[in-house]
């Protein structure tokens, strides 16, 4: 079985078994995948206690495995610590065992179903700018937006740069893809096409490097379901493309 679900931000009460009673059934073997904002590797320097707490749940708790493609809201830096390994015929960082990050630009063999990662998205929640710690006046600039309820973000510590994808990203998502004859059954990304996020947005989302490489992708890949997160809705933008938020879809 495989299932998909949104952003968590470092909040998995959703796959609880209230909420998420189809677990029963379910093993390691079994999969559930979050569109981007994983959350739980996100503290500055290491895992805090609140990270290790829901890392374990999801580890020795939760039946199946859990995997997840990077969002907005990663710390990178830690991140990309993690040594990279080879699963399922793409790339992957293990967080835990059965936790497990799928790299960008991999396309996935998980029971006969083909699925390519891609995550990543731009933030939008940072009108007051990036900040820079090492700033001399930083605390200054800080203090003034806090003021002002202006939203922002500091360098290093709530932002990062990978945010957006790299040319080198880009372009191994290509080769994977062309590896499959530029055809799979399903795509996970945290962000979308820059076509889809006009139609969910009417022009409030300004598009980037990455809503342009989706757009790419979107006219020349022939996919089945195209799964992405980041908006916080549910909403089915087109029989293909499915916004997914706090609903839990199982798709095999």
């Amino acid at each position: 079985m495989i299932y998909v679900t949104g952003d968590c931000h470092q909040n998995f009460e959703k796959l609880n078994m209230s909420s998420f009673p189809e677990q029963k059934e379910m093993t390691k073997n079994d999969y559930m995948i979050i569109c981007g904002d994983f959350g739980a590797v996100w503290n500055k320097e290491c895992e805090n206690r609140h990270e290790t707490w829901w890392l374990d749940w999801l580890e020795e708790e939760k039946p199946f495995t859990t995997l997840f493609v990077d969002g907005n809201h990663e710390n990178f830096d830690r991140l990309y610590k993690y040594p990279v390994e080879e699963w399922h015929g793409g790339k992957v960082h293990k967080i835990r065992p059965s936790v497990i990050h799928l790299m960008r630009g991999q396309v996935f063999d998980i029971d006969g179903v083909s699925i390519f990662s891609f995550g990543g998205a731009q933030s939008h929640d940072i009108s007051g700018g990036i900040l820079d710690p090492k700033d001399p006046k930083f605390k200054l600039k800080r203090d003034s937006l806090d003021m002002n309820y202006i939203s922002y973000r500091i360098n290093h510590i709530s932002w990062w740069k990978e945010e957006l994808p790299s040319e080198e990203e880009m372009e191994e998502g290509r080769r994977n893809l062309e590896k499959h004859n530029n055809e799979v059954d399903f795509i996970v990304t945290h962000c979308c096409a820059s076509s889809t996020q006009t139609l969910l947005g009417g022009g409030f989302y300004k598009t980037d490097i990455e809503t342009a490489y989706f757009e790419e992708l979107k006219q020349k890949v022939k996919f089945k379901k195209w799964f992405f997160g980041h908006y916080h809705d549910n909403k089915n933008v087109s029989a293909e493309e499915i916004l997914i938020y706090e609903q839990i879809i199982r798709i095999w």
